[in-house]
C-alpha cells in the first residue's frame, strides 16, 4: 500500500508596504536573505512595460507616443497622460492589477512548490490597492519625514513637485503604521533594521 501523498502547506502571506524612500526595497531583501520569495509587484509591471510585454500593445493603442522607439513603454510619457485625466488612470490600472494579480498567483505556486514557508508581497500601495485583505501579515517600513525626503531628493530626475505628486496618491506613512501588524523602522543603520527583520519573521511563522 502506497504512503498518503503530503499536502503542500501554503506560505505565509507578508504584505510588505511603505511609502517613497522609506527602504521598502532594502528590507524586502533582508527577508530574501532568510529564505522568503519576494514578489516585487513593480517589477511586474516593468516587464509588462518592457519590449514584449503584455502591456505595450493596449498602451501603443491608445497612447502611442508612450511607445518608444525600442517598443517599451516610456513610463515618463505615460505618466504626463495619467495625471493629464485622472479616467486614464482607472482605466490603465483596471487592466493592470489583475494582471499582476495573474502573475502572484503563478509566484505563489512556485513558492508552494519549492517548501517556501513565508512569501513576502513587495506591494507600494498595498492599501490603496486592497492588497492588504489578501496577505496573513502586513510589515510597513518606515523612517522620519526628514530622512525620506533626503533620500527621495537624491533620487535622479527627482524635484520637489514630483515628489509631492507621489506622496499626494499614497497613503499617509501614520496610517500605514496604524494598520500595520508589524513596522520596521529604517531610521538608523542597515544591522539594526536586519534586526527587527530577523526577530518579525519568526513571530509571523509561528502565528
Amino acid at each position: 500500500m502506497k504512503a498518503p501523498r503530503s499536502k503542500s502547506v501554503r506560505p505565509k502571506l507578508i504584505g510588505l508596504t511603505g511609502s517613497i524612500g522609506m527602504g521598502k526595497s532594502t528590507t524586502a531583501q533582508m527577508f530574501a536573505d532568510l529564505g522568503c520569495p519576494v514578489f516585487d509587484a513593480d517589477a511586474a509591471v516593468h516587464k509588462m512595460y518592457a519590449n514584449g510585454g503584455r502591456a505595450v500593445p493596449l498602451i501603443r493603442a491608445v497612447f502611442p507616443n508612450a511607445i518608444t522607439v525600442d517598443g517599451a513603454v516610456d513610463r515618463k510619457r505615460l505618466g504626463d497622460h495619467m495625471r493629464a485625466d485622472r479616467f486614464n488612470l482607472k482605466v490603465l490600472e483596471s487592466f493592470i492589477h489583475p494582471w499582476v494579480a495573474e502573475a502572484r498567483s503563478v509566484f505563489i505556486d512556485k513558492a508552494v512548490k519549492g517548501g517556501a514557508k513565508a512569501v513576502v508581497f513587495d506591494v507600494p500601495l498595498l492599501f490603496e490597492t486592497g492588497g492588504d485583505k489578501h496577505v496573513d501579515a502586513i510589515v510597513v517600513v518606515t523612517a522620519s519625514p526628514e530622512t525620506q525626503r533626503a533620500r527621495v531628493m537624491a533620487r535622479p530626475g527627482m524635484t520637489r513637485g514630483l515628489f509631492e505628486m507621489i506622496l499626494s496618491k499614497q497613503m499617509p506613512d501614520a496610517e500605514k503604521r496604524e494598520r500595520a501588524d508589524f513596522v520596521v523602522s529604517t531610521e538608523h543603520d542597515l544591522d539594526q533594521t536586519r534586526q527587527q527583520v530577523s526577530v518579525i519573521l519568526p513571530h509571523i511563522l509561528h502565528t
